[in-house]
């Protein structure tokens, strides 16, 4: 559904000095190699369209994003980006910004709040649903191509307070229940690493110090399923025996797969989410149309096709 949104006080605002605010950007965490390519990707747009953009970085702190958001209706921004530290925090960004009538977009996570959205609120992402159904089908069909019936598995999740990580881990119960996994899968634990390569490096080894015989690993990102990797090959676990998913295919990913040691991954348009959020966050600001929900598509990456995104994260 698309929206327009003019008011006759924001008609007027956009005649003041307010709109040579810019746009203000908060981002959840700077420290976040997919994080890091989406806020290149929407400096690299604003600068290509004039657009000056005040990026910020929350340090994972929600108190301290709803703080940035806060500052920019102070000083008058045209709109403004959000990706969230919390999804289920959403709902006060929300109003903050509608009582000012300030545009906002989210960008990358999901808001809680995204289905009763104000009209000049907007969510620029990939369909979550996809990622995780991707990443475990394809997990599946690799330990079947193995000469796997049966097999069994650890699952990496993100933070639980992000919207992401709890719909790609549904999505693997979703393809197990459904049916659409070739061989019979088994979980035998799924904790969270937080997104963090180092963290889980750790849970790996923990789960490796068990002795608990496992065909692969399935996380929530590339970062997870990195350290899960490191770990294992510390402890000298030969990769082509086990296979190892991940979501997003940055460039330390594609490296990994390139080397044979992760082998599905899902891209995740970093830059393409960055840019559509800009785009939306503008045209928003000058009271023009835009769909509430835009979806970037989610891409199955294996080692037949690597090649083809090693320039796109």
């Amino acid at each position: 559904m698309k929206k327009i949104i003019m008011t006759a006080g924001f008609a007027a605002l956009m005649g003041t000095s307010a709109m040579a605010d810019g746009i203000g950007v908060s981002m959840a965490l700077f420290d976040d190699n997919f994080l890091t390519v989406l806020r290149n990707g929407m400096d690299a747009k604003g600068k290509e369209l004039g657009v000056s953009l005040q990026i910020e970085d929350a340090q994972n702190d929600v108190a301290k994003q709803l703080d940035q958001i806060n500052n920019f209706i102070a000083s008058g921004v045209s709109a403004i980006i959000v990706n969230p530290v919390d999804t289920s925090a959403t709902q006060a960004m929300s109003d903050a910004a509608a009582a000012a009538n300030i545009p906002l977009v989210y960008v990358n996570r999901q808001p809680i709040n995204v289905d009763t959205l104000p009209d000049n609120q907007a969510f620029v992402a990939s369909n979550e649903v996809d990622s995780g159904t991707l990443e475990t089908i394809e997990v599946c069909a690799q330990l079947k191509a193995a000469g796997k019936d049966k097999a069994n598995v650890y699952v990496m999740m993100g933070e639980l307070s992000n919207q992401a990580a709890v719909q790609r881990t549904a999505d693997i119960h979703d393809v197990m229940a459904a049916g659409k996994c070739v061989v019979e899968l088994t979980i035998i634990d799924e904790q969270t690493a937080n997104w963090s390569r180092d963290q889980a490096q750790t849970l790996m080894t923990n789960w490796l110090s068990s002795g608990t015989a496992f065909d692969g690993v399935i996380a929530n990102n590339d970062e997870m399923a990195i350290g899960a990797i490191q770990a294992m090959k510390a402890a000298n676990i030969d990769m082509k025996s086990v296979v190892v998913g991940g979501v997003d295919a940055t460039q330390d990913a594609l490296a990994a797969m390139q080397a044979g040691d992760l082998d599905v991954t899902v891209f995740q348009d970093a830059a393409g989410q960055g840019a559509g959020a800009l785009d939306a966050a503008i045209k928003l600001s000058k009271g023009e149309a835009v769909d509430q929900k835009v979806y970037v598509p989610f891409q199955l990456v294996t080692a037949a096709n690597v090649a083809d995104y090693a320039a796109k994260n």
